[in-house]
């Protein structure tokens, strides 16, 4: 693997300029992290909801225990639909075997995933994919209906590096207009001035107004 790394630089480095393979290294290497750590987070993370799962399971007394957390634990590797596309298909077969038990299924099943979702999911996944919720979702609903289970699975991780990479592209196009980096700055500025190619903000306007 090392060697092979090794080459990979060794040719990057004879075709393209120093400053562009730096560029292109430092987002393979972004690449590498995001994908290593969501992937080990999350089956670390459904693991652990799966054997949870199943020690209540028998705890409950519920019919098909082992399949069940199962079931669940390897369904929760999806991330926000994941938990639901688990549970229905569970809670129908509980239905099915013990009606009895059904309601305490479903009450157990919301409350694990609160627990998975609010506790142990940001503990051991932190913020190491680096996007808002509403990002998430996003790549979620356009990759899984791309390409199903998989764009489900991956699509958050790629979704990442997408927008990493356009992030980087407007930072250092910003940098070089000597403009704002922040996106919190934006807010304050009502338009870049053509001329000067400096920031008017809001609270210049409404002074130079009175």
């Amino acid at each position: 693997k090392e060697k092979f790394i090794a080459q990979s630089k060794k040719l990057l480095y004879t075709i393209i300029k120093p400053d562009k393979a730096y560029i292109i290294l430092d987002n393979l290497r972004y690449t590498h992290r995001v994908f290593g750590d969501f992937l080990l987070g999350k089956t670390i993370d459904s693991l652990i909801i799966g054997i949870i799962c199943f020690i209540f399971m028998i705890i409950l007394d519920m019919p098909y225990a082992i399949l069940l957390a199962v079931i669940v634990g390897v369904t929760n590797i999806i991330p926000y639909f994941g938990p639901i596309i688990g549970a229905v298909p569970c809670a129908f077969l509980v239905l099915l075997v013990s009606p009895a038990k059904f309601l305490t299924f479903v009450i157990f099943i919301i409350i694990l995933q609160q627990f998975d979702g609010n506790i142990l999911g940001p503990k051991i996944l932190g913020n190491n994919i680096g996007l808002q919720s509403f990002w998430v979702l996003f790549a979620i609903v356009v990759f899984g209906g791309l390409f199903g289970f998989a764009g489900m699975l991956f699509g958050v991780p790629l979704f990442a590096i997408i927008y990493s990479f356009i992030n980087g592209v407007c930072s250092r196009r910003l940098a070089v207009c000597e403009l704002p980096l922040s996106t919190d700055e934006y807010k304050k500025i009502d338009y870049i001035d053509p001329i000067t190619n400096k920031p008017v903000y809001y609270k210049k306007i409404k002074k130079s107004s009175k």
